[in-house]
Formats: C-alpha cells, sequence, structure tokens
C-alpha cells in the first residue's frame, strides 16, 4: 500500500524545506523527503539574491535593479521580480528576528573570513555590526586551532578593498581547547554552557575569560569580529554576554564549510517544518518512479532494502545541482538523475567547460529547463510530468557561484514551486 500526501518534496536543502513550508500554507498534506544531510551545514548562513550579474558586472548595490533584465530561462527569469520578494518577505517571516536586512532592497556589503565583502540581502542578526559599509573601526579575533579564520590576512585583505575603517587582526588561544582538531560545535558548546576552563591559574568560566583576552588587545576598536563559534542554542546570550564585558559590539565573520551559521539555520527551519505539520522523512532515498499519461503516480522510495511507494497528488524535486548529484553526467550526456528530465548541453563533452580554470565554465549552468509554472521541460520544450515542479539549484540557466545568487534561488524558485503545488494540492 502507498504511503499517500498531497504534497511530497523530494530534497532538504533550502529551496526543498521553502517548498514545503509554502505548500504548507494551503491546508494541504505535504512530507518532505531527504536522503542526505542538508547542504545549509555546509552554507555560510547567508542569503544572497544577486551579487553580480552574468556578465560579470559588480558587485550590486540593489540586485531588485537587475533582475527583470536577466536571460530568458534564469530561474528568476521563470518566477519574476514579485515572486523574489514575496519569497524573502516568506522567510522574513519565518525566520523573525534571527535575519538582518529585510529593511531594504539594497544588498549588505558582508566581510568574510577570506577578507572579501560579499553582497547578501539577508544574514543573521550576529553579523549586523560587522557591515562593511560601517565606518567604526574593528578588530578580528582568531585562534590558534581554528584555522579557518585568520584574523590577521583577513584584516589586511579587508584594508586591500578600501573599507571605510581601520582594521587590525590577533589571534589568541581559546580557553578550554587543546586539540587541533577540535570541531567548531566544540567552541560553541563551550560558550554556550559557559564552561569551566583551567587557563593555568585554576579553574574559571569560559566566556569572562575570552572576554579579558579580547580586551587586552582592544585599542579603541568599538566593535569586534570572531568567526561564527559563538554559542549555538544560546547563540544571542553569548554574543550579548561578551558584548557586555568588553563594552563594544561583538559580531561574527561568516566563513566556509563546517557551518555553525548554516547549521542554526537549518535547525530553525526545521522546527518550523514541525510548526507547520509537515511529515519529514530523511535517511531514505527515493529510486524510482512509476507514470502514466505524463503524470507521476508515485514515487518509490528504498528503505533498507524495501521499495515503498509514495503517492501525491504534487511533487517537488529540490534535489541539488551537480555537487549535490541531483544533476549527473556520463561521458557523453548530462542528466537529472531520478526522473530523467532534460538538461540541455553540449554534444562534445569538451564543450562542458573552458580551457581556463578561471573561466566561463558551461558547466556551471546545467540543469533542468523549466517553465514559467516550474514545470521541467523536455527539449522540444514541452512538459515532462505535469504534476512535477523543480526549484533550487537542479535548474539550470544560472551560475550560482558566479552570480552570488544561489540562496536566493532557492528561496524564490522554492517559494513558487511550493505555492502552485500546494494550489493544486489542496
Amino acid at each position: 500500500m502507498a504511503i499517500t500526501d498531497d504534497v511530497l518534496v523530494i530534497g532538504g536543502g533550502l529551496a526543498g524545506i521553502t517548498a514545503a513550508l509554502s505548500a504548507a500554507e494551503y491546508d494541504t498534506q505535504v512530507r518532505l523527503i531527504s536522503y542526505k544531510q542538508s547542504t545549509l551545514r555546509h552554507a555560510s548562513g547567508l542569503i544572497d539574491v544577486l551579487g553580480y550579474t552574468p556578465d560579470g558586472q559588480g558587485p550590486l548595490a540593489n540586485p531588485f535593479d537587475t533582475l527583470e533584465e536577466l536571460p530568458v530561462g534564469h530561474p528568476y527569469e521563470r518566477v519574476g521580480t514579485d515572486a523574489v520578494r514575496d519569497a524573502l518577505l516568506f522567510f522574513d517571516a519565518v525566520t523573525d528576528d534571527a535575519y538582518a536586512g529585510g529593511h531594504t532592497d539594497a544588498n549588505a556589503l558582508v566581510p568574510t573570513s577570506s577578507g572579501a565583502v560579499k553582497p547578501t540581502a539577508r544574514y543573521p542578526a550576529g553579523v549586523e555590526s560587522g557591515l562593511a559599509s560601517d565606518p567604526r573601526d574593528t578588530l578580528l579575533v582568531g585562534f590558534e586551532r581554528l584555522p579557518e579564520f585568520n584574523a590577521p590576512l583577513a584584516a589586511a585583505h579587508l584594508e586591500a578593498t578600501g573599507v571605510p575603517f581601520d582594521v587590525r587582526g590577533v589571534t589568541l588561544d581559546f580557553p578550554g581547547i587543546r586539540r587541533d582538531d577540535a570541531k567548531v560545535i566544540r567552541y560553541a558548546h563551550i560558550l554556550d554552557h559557559d564552561e569551566r576552563v583551567d587557563i593555568g591559574r585554576g579553574e574559571t568560566v569560559a566566556r569572562p575569560v575570552l572576554a579579558a583576552l579580547v580586551s587586552d588587545h582592544l585599542d579603541g576598536e568599538s566593535r569586534v569580529g570572531f568567526p561564527p563559534v559563538l554559542g549555538d542554542d544560546n547563540h544571542d546570550v553569548v554574543r550579548r554576554d561578551l558584548e557586555e564585558r568588553l563594552g563594544v559590539d561583538v559580531f561574527e565573520v561568516p566563513s566556509g564549510p563546517p557551518s555553525l551559521p548554516g547549521l542554526r539555520l537549518e535547525d530553525l527551519l526545521y522546527d518550523a517544518l514541525e510548526e507547520a505539520g509537515v511529515r519529514v522523512t530523511t535517511g531514505v532515498e527515493v529510486v524510482d518512479y512509476d507514470s502514466s499519461n505524463g503524470h507521476i503516480d508515485h514515487a518509490v522510495v528504498d528503505r533498507t532494502g524495501q521499495r515503498v511507494p509514495y503517492q501525491a497528488d504534487e511533487y517537488v524535486l529540490a534535489t541539488g545541482g551537480l555537487v549535490g548529484k541531483g544533476i549527473d553526467s556520463e561521458r557523453e550526456r548530462v542528466f537529472e538523475p531520478l526522473f530523467d528530465c532534460h538538461v540541455e548541453h553540449a554534444g562534445d563533452r569538451y564543450e562542458w567547460f573552458d580551457g581556463d580554470a578561471f573561466g566561463d565554465h558551461p558547466f556551471a549552468r546545467y540543469g533542468v529547463s523549466v517553465d514559467a509554472e516550474l514545470r521541467p521541460q523536455k527539449a522540444d520544450g514541452t512538459v515532462e510530468f505535469e504534476n512535477l515542479r523543480a526549484a533550487g539549484s537542479v535548474l539550470g540557466g544560472y551560475d550560482f557561484a558566479a552570480e552570488k545568487s544561489g540562496s536566493g534561488v532557492s528561496l524564490a524558485t522554492g517559494f513558487i514551486a511550493g505555492v502552485r503545488a500546494g494550489e493544486v494540492g489542496q
């Protein structure tokens, strides 16, 4: 017997979660199936809409000035500018005060751990005091056993970009960390619980020790940036405690994986799924499907060797792109492996990439082509399946890494895919 729902979302990343949440707004029974860990835990936690044009112009001050100029087939062109705005408003409602940036259409300029300045539309509230548009002098703090953030190097790179403030970087010992392989969760846990630590003068608690270490290096700066390890469950408490002890604003500098801000966002969104009544099934893989007359009848899920049918009125494909294996390739073709949706690509595999490692690689834009309803299209432009929609990085027609548009596309297309599925499935 098939397990039945109104809407079945396949994929547990930002696009899939957004689709499930927006579909659930329509009084429908929604299920989300996720096989692998969400890519959110590897992301910076920033929500980029559009930082650069497809031809590399930018950074863009206001992404909405450019959205309507994007080429046909770009995911934003498919859903339209209003959908991008609606998706951001939806995200703001879900995340409440955990994120900032909703007061303006303009991109914020967020310093990153590499010392670059990234244009982004939404950012964790704990990042806000570090915006590069803020002229206050800044001290960056890194830790000896956390090589992901080299504070002096990041400070030098920031100065080279021409930021309107003086910035220095120092590297300190983190209280309570003695192992080089300690994970960022361990750093956060020590601060979350203000653990007792031994610094050679008897045991004391972590936050006052850390504040005292940093205070010795302050030289008139009015804000201090840390790597993103300032607590997890009690992140706001940790940050405010350090601010009170230091007498300056404290912020986190987004970094690459493993990403605590990404994990915080993942937890927040999965809590929202539970509150919305979405059924979440994890650790199982959709391996096949049955269809008739251009309509998916059911998806087949592998549950420890047992093939179980999952039936729904509407399906959303949000399995990721080339990195997440939502798009795959063989020597002669590029394809979407679950429903075998068409992926437009050059016939000669040597035309899939550029000879220059930093060149314009066509494969970066490979993905499923969709119509305005986000239904995947065949090579001749007809719809693959009437009740299937695609969202997120499984889509083609854009280079999310070059454009700095990955999160925005996931939000906008996930939101619209969920709305369309919810409207039909209710």
